[in-house]
């Protein structure tokens, strides 16, 4: 028990080092981060991102090894279902039927090395209508 334990906290670790690095070269790119970590039922979004006038939603995803695939291959059909809904509420809930122009970003961070791959425009929530 105590092993899942601290393999959780590193996991959680990881997972904030991997979005600090993706948060730092989001900023780097001119963009201008709203929120960190939103989440409501049924889903979460890792970094909220303001590009000039439209928001950007960023999935951060990081692996140390590839044995299973890619950071940005591990952003399944069901993950991007989550993510598009957890967006739907945080614009419903903060811009109401104002909604601004989106889009979905995939962050992926591979290895030790900390490779950084930004994929813009990764999916649609068009897909899932």
């Amino acid at each position: 028990m105590i092993r899942w334990l601290s393999k959780t906290k590193e996991n959680l670790q990881l997972g904030n080092m991997a979005e600090s690095l993706a948060e730092k070269h989001i900023k780097a790119a001119g963009l201008k981060i709203i929120k960190r970590n939103y989440s409501c039922k049924g889903g979460e979004i890792d970094i909220i991102a303001n590009d000039r006038n439209a928001i950007v939603f960023v999935e951060v995803r990081y692996r140390s090894q590839s044995d299973f695939g890619s950071a940005l291959e591990s952003v399944t059909t069901s993950k991007q279902k989550r993510v598009i809904k957890a967006a739907k509420h945080y614009l419903l809930s903060t811009y109401g039927s104002n909604e601004p122009e989106c889009r979905f970003d995939v962050i992926g961070i591979q290895g030790t090395s900390k490779k950084l791959t930004w994929i813009k425009n990764a999916f649609e929530d068009s897909q899932w209508i």
